[in-house]
């Protein structure tokens, strides 16, 4: 996974986490204010505690909390920052206001267990298995360092109770790690899926448009060269220029489809792509694998020339086997239809060509284009 795809990612889960860090800020004071217990674990500083009384030293490391989660709510709603930075500069922190409000409110009912698992467990949200692994190591060895030190110098031993919470803090890390590991994994394969799926569609889009756009084009050089050769410059020339259009249109497509492929906003062109246009497709025929990709071919152009060039209100592109034994392909629309002594769209003439067969501008009783091409015996 590339560092833009993991910016992403640590920007859109860091939100969330961000949220649920102001949320436990809040309802740590709430919890030390309303059922506080005297701290044990710092025996040089006279610290007490009492029911809807907080300690101003555990009130100032609280409310420094408070500031710290607000002030990275606000960094995680920017855009233009550096998202991974952010992650390990916030889980350093994370741990240092654990083991600061351990050291002022570690009690029978102190909220700081919940401070060490929202350490681990931003972390491993966000970073996976080894970064959680290492930050519940880091936590429990600090917590053990605060217990080592609030020991009684007589000897008297410590509670078992927060003993166990330093490995209560262990499982919190590993379950968190190997969740947290499971989400990007997932979300990994998913975005290879999605790439393998998006190159299939570029693939698809290359292949059916603009190389038969190039096959057609070299088909119409092959022309001009066969009427330079039977000494008629005119109707090479003539041929030329609807080339040079052709590709022109061609060249405009790409590089809006281009554009698009890297995301860049730009206004289509007027009348360019008309994607609302009902299409009736009819057709029923049978011929060899060759003959009916030719069809199909000649169908999309037909429907490709509606999309962009018709400004039709409705279409029908129907083929199917007359009973002289040819294939009639039909392309009509309601559209602006063909200027008078126009030639046919030369994609479609070059296909016709190919295999015979003649094509036709009709004249229908309505307004709009009226392809109508005949193909040999099938």
């Amino acid at each position: 996974m590339d560092a833009s795809t993991l910016d992403k990612g640590y920007l859109h889960t860091g939100r969330g986490i961000a949220s649920c860090r102001v949320f436990l800020s809040v309802a740590a004071i709430l919890a030390v204010y309303i059922d506080p217990t005297q701290p044990v674990l710092t025996r040089w500083l006279p610290l007490t505690g009492g029911a809807f009384v907080v300690n101003p030293f555990a009130a100032a490391v609280l409310g420094s909390h408070v500031a710290y989660s607000l002030l990275f709510t606000i960094l995680q709603d920017g855009e233009s920052h550096n998202s991974q930075l952010i992650v390990n500069f916030s889980v350093v922190l994370d741990v240092l206001f654990a083991v600061a409000i351990a050291l002022v409110t570690e009690g029978v009912t102190s909220p700081f267990f919940a401070f060490f698992s929202f350490a681990v467990l931003a972390i491993g949200l966000q970073r996976g298995m080894r970064a959680a692994l290492w930050t519940t190591a880091i936590c429990v060895a600090l917590y053990a360092f605060l217990l080592l030190a609030a020991a009684d110098p007589v000897g008297t031993a410590m509670d078992a109770n927060y003993l166990m919470r330093a490995v209560y803090i262990g499982i919190t890390g590993y379950l968190v790690g190997h969740f947290g590991q499971w989400r990007i994994d997932l979300e990994v394969r998913q975005r290879v899926l999605e790439a393998n799926e998006q190159r299939r569609e570029i693939a698809r889009s290359l292949h059916d448009g603009y190389m038969q756009a190039l096959a057609g084009v070299h088909m119409r050089l092959e022309s001009c060269q066969e009427l330079l050769r039977r000494e008629q410059p005119g109707d090479a020339m003539r041929e030329l220029t609807e080339l040079q259009a052709g590709v022109s249109r061609e060249y405009n497509e790409l590089r809006l489809y281009l554009r698009s492929l890297a995301d860049l906003n730009i206004a289509p062109q007027a009348g360019l792509l008309d994607d609302a246009v009902p299409v009736a497709v009819q057709a029923i025929f049978a011929g060899s694998v060759l003959l009916v990709e030719q069809i199909f071919l000649i169908m999309l152009e037909g429907l490709r020339n509606i999309r962009h060039h018709a400004h039709a209100k409705s279409a029908l592109i129907s083929a199917s086997v007359t009973d002289s034994g040819e294939l009639a392909i039909s392309i009509c629309d309601d559209g602006v239809g063909f200027a008078e002594g126009a030639p046919p769209p030369w994609s479609i003439a070059s296909r016709v060509a190919e295999y015979g067969g003649r094509l036709t501008l009709k004249k229908g009783e309505q307004s709009g284009a009226h392809l109508e091409i005949r193909l040999p015996e099938v």
